[in-house]
């Protein structure tokens, strides 16, 4: 009996060869997790290392743009900074997409950030540091 082959394997149902880029951006959603596991292995909220001035003044002009989107920066910021905060991957892991949110919140649609609008020199956790390093490549 022949073995079922998965999408996740190499070269997927059609067994042709994944293309090298295909398999650099596989081998970079695996470490995405990797990572987030890490992250979250203890449970504790991470600290906030807050948001660089630049970043900060291209959200508030998204958000003035499109009031009520999405919960204002500045509050998400108070709440990252009162409760610290946690990563989470978005709805479909194996897309690779990672939010931070404040500790407190499971509503990504409405409160999260994302990981390159974190001001990186300040992150003490070295996970956090290599994951931002990550997605900044986009």
């Amino acid at each position: 009996m022949n073995k079922p082959t998965s999408h996740f394997e190499e070269g997927g149902p059609s067994q042709e060869p994944q293309s090298t880029s295909e398999r650099e951006k596989q081998e970079r959603v695996v470490e995405i997790l990797r990572l987030v596991e890490k992250i979250n292995e203890s449970g504790a909220p991470l600290p906030f290392p807050g948001i660089p001035q630049e970043t900060y003044l291209k959200m508030k002009a998204d958000e003035n743009e499109a009031p009520g989107y999405t919960t204002p920066i500045d509050e998400i910021i108070f709440r990252c900074q009162r409760e610290g905060i946690k990563v989470i991957t978005g709805r479909h892991p194996g897309s690779g997409g990672v939010f931070i949110l404040p500790a407190g919140s499971d509503d990504c649609d409405m409160d999260s950030i994302l990981p390159r609008q974190l001001a990186v020199e300040a992150v003490e956790n070295e996970h956090l540091a290599r994951l931002i390093q990550l997605k900044t490549k986009n």
